[in-house]
């Protein structure tokens, strides 16, 4: 991307986000606001980008909207609410605020999860309908259909008051960073375009918010994470699981950035659950090898985070590192405390774990039972042709 572009695509939440506070309707901003970009993008190469480029498309767009209601005085018969001069020097110190409250508006608790995400990659992310859509495998009609009723729920409701949404925000993006980390379904295991974009809306956030642990506790997570990514495939692109994965490949630069925001927020700050997986993170990518890695410290780390904020998936995890610690048996009799948990009947990864384990145990014929069984439910190629792999070990 250009100088320019860049510029561009960083200011557009901040902007989207000071019309809708201003004027409301989400749709009429957002197109004023696509606009504006596109009128920057053509004469700021030409005329050079402006001294306050964010009150020039606040400006812009807002003279959009004008002349759009202008237009529909005589049938709306409304009254424009407020001035579209060019934006006062206050306004312009508001429009940081404005990104968080925009990402705020987006994570509306009416709102489905679903749909939180998509908006949020849509108005404060900047994809496209059909980028989202090929994200998540979805036909672009459907994808703009539920942006669409997304739009229209949250139509007149406002901006929230306060940092209450500031959990939901952050569930958002940990959603997304997820989604492209570990794609739930299609032929390829990544979305690099949707782990970036987590990363760089929590850097936004971070950036709103610098006090706040769990906020950097999620950004650490998500570079720790990350740093492995070059590893997490082969050329051909099959999975490659951890204990097998290159650790001389992994992004140092990531690790190192990320060690030293779970080390200071946790010194500085109760610990929260993404802190607490970031410290989990900092300890697999910090040790040479799988063997080496303290899993003692990763048992510890994870008994706090089941009972802070339990969730069937952490168990999972934490009957892994149970069974490094106390051997597989410990492990397998934890899991079985999910065979009940209807939040994970039928979820591939209890089988898979559980799979996983019996090897450990040297109980082969069992676990390429479970492993099969794993298959069947995925919907992640690489993941199902992997889980078939481990059958004919």
């Amino acid at each position: 991307m250009s100088e320019i572009e860049n510029l561009l695509r960083g200011l557009a939440p901040r902007v989207l986000g000071t019309l809708v506070r201003r004027h409301g309707q989400f749709d009429a901003c957002e197109d004023a606001v696509q606009e504006a970009l596109l009128a920057a993008s053509v004469q700021w190469p030409e005329q050079g980008i402006p001294a306050e480029p964010s009150g020039w498309l606040v400006t812009v767009a807002g003279r959009r909207l004008t002349d759009q209601w202008r237009s529909e005085a005589a049938r709306r018969q409304r009254e424009l609410a407020v001035s579209v001069e060019p934006a006062q020097a206050d306004d312009l110190n508001r429009h940081v605020d404005d990104t968080l409250r925009l990402l705020f508006l987006c994570c509306h608790p009416e709102l489905s999860a679903p749909s939180q995400v998509a908006l949020t990659l849509r108005a404060v992310g900047g994809l496209t309908t059909s980028e989202i859509a090929s994200a998540f495998l979805v036909p672009e009609a459907t994808m703009a259909q539920r942006v669409s009723r997304a739009k229209q729920k949250i139509k007149g409701m406002g901006f929230p008051d306060g940092r209450e949404r500031l959990p939901a925000v952050l569930h958002v993006l940990y959603l997304i960073f997820n989604e492209g980390y570990n794609a739930t379904s299609g032929p390829d295991l990544q979305r690099v375009e949707l782990t970036g974009e987590a990363i760089r809306l929590t850097r936004e956030v971070r950036r709103l918010v610098p006090g706040d642990g769990e906020v950097a506790g999620l950004l650490a997570l998500m570079l720790l994470t990350d740093a492995r990514r070059a590893t997490r495939t082969a050329p051909d692109g099959a999975l490659v699981p951890l204990e097998e994965q290159d650790r001389a490949r992994w992004d140092q630069a990531a690790i190192k950035e990320g060690v030293a925001l779970v080390s200071a927020t946790l010194a500085t700050s109760a610990p929260g659950p993404y802190q607490l997986q970031a410290a989990i993170a900092a300890i697999h990518d910090e040790a040479p090898s799988t063997e080496e890695t303290d899993w003692r410290q990763i048992l510890v780390l994870y008994k706090i985070l089941d009972r802070m904020a339990p969730n069937p998936m952490v168990t999972l995890n934490r009957a892994i590192a149970t069974a490094m610690v106390h051997g597989p048996g410990a492990g397998l009799d934890l899991l079985a405390s999910l065979d009940d948990d209807k939040r994970v009947a039928g979820h591939y990864r209890l089988d898979a774990v559980r799979a996983h384990l019996l090897d450990l145990a040297g109980e082969h014929e069992l676990a390429r039972e479970h492993y099969r069984a794993a298959a069947k439910h995925t919907f992640s190629i690489p993941e199902r042709e992997y889980l078939l792999r481990r059958t004919s070990g």
